[in-house]
């Protein structure tokens, strides 16, 4: 490559030398401005690694510091778990909070981006609680969720750190409990009530803001995401196992939120970005997006930390029924309870067992969709807690490649997520004991045409090798445990080569 002198000489240069540094100043200032050209200081790192020692700079010194910051953040140093963790961390987990101590220390922001099941819960209640013994957490920690995720969090940090003293931010009650946010180390919201209770929200600073599954807010004009964008905070950080689910724009809008004009404007990223990688292809600025994105985004799989897993993790998640559906429950409750104190005291206990069970059943409906129970009242109820978490799950399973088993007692159930999956273009298998073509629907998931199977406890709980299956998901429990417990080995048996999550 030649390159001419102002004096009008002519210098022969390598081109190895000019290509990296003029891939990324092009990179870094292809956007026309008027006056200096701007450089944000999260680019720090690659372009100080673009003028390696064999250029000579000026002025660099803060560009200098802030790479050094990162770099810092990069370099990850062993954090011991923090005292009254009671839950002893994996070695991947502890990296994960390691990782989220080092941002904090260097002032940055982040995405913990591990697989479903890894434990981002556990790694953030975490580093809260070794914030709180190292006297940073004076202010509360807000956590914005989904509404069937805000009982896992609240259960979790109940068990995990005991120390954290939790407030929920939920239901007709929550009025009251605005005024005790300062005096909370976590405070827990959700999506939905972040635009109604803004005011409250805004009248605090807070430590951190922390969106779980916080590809939630991957439509950045949406009103959540502008609630979260204007909340006082010292840190902020994202966790999802999805931070990508359909186009670059989610993860724009996540990093607006984390690191504002890291990334641009919406505008100016789709032109520079989502365009030349979604709509040409072009792998080279899709690699120079992911070392850019790459120091502030921590992210996990499975196959990855396999050796640091047991065979089979169980991972329960509880949902709170919400509206009318838990109106349901309780008015089924009540009823059921009066008609079987009535039956025990006319036949006895021993003679009662089917009223008893028939009670059960009904409450069991309601939990998994208000339409299973044959009622005129159970028509008009529109919430559906278990089926819209269930819902929430399996695209994201898909899309990490998981191959999916979903269990119920009920095949009026099937059929409800049968009609979802057809909804949402989703591959799936059915078995039920309806299923004339046993072996076909069997055959259709393991041979890879499909990743989720549909299986009725009774057609499927038993004599089935899915060794293709990685993830079980029963969605309602069994009766007897060890029927469950069968189920489960359909996949997780002889001949299974990948760890299965339950």
């Amino acid at each position: 490559m030649i390159v001419f002198t102002e004096a009008g000489e002519r210098i022969a240069i390598p081109a190895q030398r000019i290509k990296p540094l003029a891939r990324t100043l092009v990179d870094l200032f292809d956007a026309p401005e008027a006056g200096a050209l701007r450089v944000s200081r999260f680019d720090a790192p690659r372009l100080a690694e673009a003028l390696d020692e064999n250029w000579q700079t000026r002025g660099m010194q803060p560009l200098e510091d802030w790479h050094a910051r990162i770099r810092k953040a990069q370099g990850i140093e062993r954090v011991d778990p923090p005292q009254g963790l009671a839950i002893e961390l994996r070695p991947y987990q502890l990296e994960g909070l390691a990782w989220l101590q080092h941002l904090r220390t260097s002032d940055l922001a982040g995405i913990l981006a591990d697989d479903m099941g890894l434990g981002k819960t556990a790694q953030a209640l975490a580093h809260l609680l070794a914030e709180k013994q190292a006297g940073r957490l004076d202010r509360p920690a807000l956590v914005v969720l989904p509404t069937s995720l805000i009982f896992n969090w609240k259960r979790e940090a109940g068990r995990f750190a005991p120390d954290l003293s939790v407030l929920k931010l939920q239901g007709k009650a929550r009025g009251e409990a605005f005024a005790q946010i300062p005096h909370h180390d976590i405070c827990l919201t959700t999506y939905p009530l972040l635009w109604r209770d803004r005011e409250h929200l805004a009248a605090h600073a807070y430590h951190y803001v922390i969106l779980d599954e916080a590809q939630t807010v991957k439509n950045a004009a949406s009103q959540a995401a502008q609630v979260v964008r204007q909340l006082d905070a010292r840190h902020r950080l994202c966790l999802t196992g999805t931070p990508l689910e359909n186009h670059l724009g989610e993860l724009w809008s996540q990093f607006d939120f984390l690191l504002p004009g890291f990334l641009g404007a919406a505008k100016d990223f789709t032109s520079r970005w989502r365009t030349p990688i979604e709509k040409r292809g072009d792998a080279l600025r899709g690699r120079l997006l992911a070392q850019r994105v790459a120091p502030f985004i921590l992210r996990r799989k499975k196959e990855d930390v396999a050796k640091e897993l047991p065979p089979k993790t169980i991972v329960l998640r509880t949902v709170e029924l919400q509206g009318r559906q838990r109106d349901l429950y309780e008015t089924v409750r009540s009823a059921m309870d009066k008609r079987v104190r009535e039956e025990i005291a006319a036949r006895g206990f021993a003679r009662s067992q089917i009223v008893i069970l028939d009670a059960l059943l009904k409450l069991r409906q309601v939990c998994c969709d208000p339409r299973l129970l044959k009622l005129s009242a159970a028509e008009k109820v529109k919430e559906r807690a278990k089926l819209d978490l269930l819902m929430e799950m399996l695209p994201e399973l898909v899309e990490e490649g998981r191959r999916v088993l979903v269990f119920s007692q009920f095949t009026r159930m099937l059929a409800l997520i049968e009609a979802e999956l057809n909804d949402r273009g989703i591959g799936y298998s059915l078995l039920t004991g309806q299923t004339q073509k046993r072996e076909a629907a069997i055959a259709k998931f393991q041979d890879g045409a499909v990743p989720v199977f549909l299986i009725s406890l009774k057609a499927g709980g038993v004599g089935l090798n899915l060794t293709a299956a990685d993830t079980v998901i029963h969605y309602d429990p069994w009766w007897n445990p060890a029927v469950e417990n069968q189920a489960t080995d359909r996949a997780h048996r002889i001949g299974q080569t990948k760890n299965v999550f339950v």
